[in-house]
């Protein structure tokens, strides 16, 4: 079935938002990007996090800290099957022999036995379609419940969709109102492939965006908080990345305005 396209409207209530992204798969619709976290101001910003009820956590194998997540994960004390935790293949690691040992690195450094997204980082055509019938492997396997991918572009989903039998559940992008992507995005609607976003608030400088500034002072929210809530209306999934644990609060708080079509008409215009 279709995602929601990227000019309709998504009701959106609480941080409980969920998204059903694979059959009986569903993903929180905001969760905290972890990119350059490490150490233990990453773990207490993803304490922070789970604190005020975000659920997903989004890390990498190159990120350098799997370990941190998990960490994360036990001393929250959270049922696991509350959370939903992504994590990544590289390059590096593509093929059809090398996702298996990958993932189960990435499990151990987690101390978990799945993740409920693994994603192809970033495509490398070559290697496409054998990297993604291990993924298929790895879902069967029950190592992951969902796969998917980022930074793929339409060319690259075109060529992965040729011989898939399971089609990607995510594809992670850069999104956000000054980069808005819309072929791209509309081309996964149709496909039923849902869009995260990756640097929804332009790593900090959203508010250089004046048309932010305006809405949110009409709002009562800063420009990130505007951004953040444009994009979950619009169907996106948002993963904003921030040690901060005041800047994580922050961008949770989102679910208790609304912005009208005139308001989303002046954002939809800020990108391409």
């Amino acid at each position: 079935m279709p995602r929601t396209s990227f000019t309709e409207s998504v009701e959106l209530h609480s941080i409980a938002d969920r998204v059903e992204v694979a059959p009986g798969v569903a993903m929180p619709r905001l969760g905290l990007g972890t990119s350059l976290a490490v150490g233990d101001s990453a773990v207490r910003a993803m304490l922070a996090a789970f604190d005020v009820g975000y659920r997903l956590v989004d890390t990498s194998a190159n990120y350098g800290n799997e370990e941190e997540v998990g960490r994360a994960v036990a001393v929250s004390g959270l049922p696991r099957e509350e959370l939903f935790i992504t994590t990544k293949l590289e390059k590096t690691d593509q093929g059809l022999s090398h996702p298996r040992p990958a993932l189960e690195s990435s499990l151990r450094r987690l101390a978990l036995d799945h993740v409920d997204l693994y994603l192809i980082h970033w495509p490398k055509p070559a290697f496409t379609n054998q990297t993604w019938q291990a993924m298929e492997a790895l879902l069967h396997a029950g190592l992951t419940r969902s796969i998917g991918v980022s930074n793929f572009e339409v060319s690259d989903l075109e060529q992965l969709l040729t011989t898939v039998v399971v089609t990607p559940a995510v594809n992670q992008i850069k999104l956000n109102p000054a980069e808005q992507r819309r072929e791209l995005h509309a081309y996964c609607a149709q496909r039923g492939i849902a869009v995260e976003a990756w640097a929804p608030v332009m790593r900090g400088h959203v508010g250089e965006l004046p048309v932010l500034a305006r809405v949110g002072a009409e709002h009562g929210k800063t420009p990130a908080q505007v951004a953040l809530r444009w994009l979950l209306q619009k169907g996106a999934i948002a993963i904003p990345k921030s040690v901060h644990e005041s800047r994580v609060r922050e961008n949770a708080d989102i679910y208790d305005f609304r912005l009208g079509p005139e308001d989303m008409r002046a954002i939809d215009r800020l990108g391409v």
